[in-house]
């Protein structure tokens, strides 16, 4: 049986050298459908007809203004979970907002073209506000933020 398998060698039932195909090569490799082509001009313009669907057009992060930092405690070490909510500065609801990572760093993309307000808080801290402006041409700004510990309370 095994010499039936090997390249080259003879089928003794049949008398003529052995061939494998894979049978769903051969039946892939047959049955493929010819290219369709694009969709013509005609086609593009009434999209009820057409079988073609526009692709929606995918959000780019091209116009966002970045906000990156680091927040410490006042001893001058990185400062975890340390909440950070932003809001346009005509808005009083909070659109964004985000915690600091284990190294007291964050980063947050808002939309260009607005003035911002952060505000900056941790319990037992006193907050920390600060605007930022997205409307000139640069794509970022890099904050860093002292917490200073509120008298009387406890951390």
């Amino acid at each position: 049986m095994r010499a039936l398998f090997t390249r080259g060698s003879w089928n003794a039932a049949l008398g003529a050298p052995f061939v494998f195909v894979l049978p769903f090569l051969a039946t892939f490799v047959c049955a493929q459908d010819p290219a369709t082509p694009p969709p013509s001009s005609s086609q593009t313009q009434s999209s009820s007809s057409s079988p073609y669907k526009a692709k929606k057009q995918k959000y780019t992060h091209a116009d966002d203004f970045l906000i990156l930092g680091t927040v410490f405690d006042e001893r001058g070490w990185s400062f975890p979970a340390v909440q950070l909510r932003i809001r346009r500065s005509n808005e009083k609801k909070f659109r964004w907002d985000t915690l600091t990572n284990s190294r007291g760093e964050f980063a947050i993309r808002v939309p260009k073209g607005s003035d911002y307000e952060m505000i900056v808080h941790a319990k037992g801290f006193a907050d920390q506000t600060r605007p930022l402006n997205a409307k000139t041409g640069l794509s970022e700004a890099r904050l860093v933020f002292r917490m200073e510990p509120v008298a009387g309370e406890k951390k």
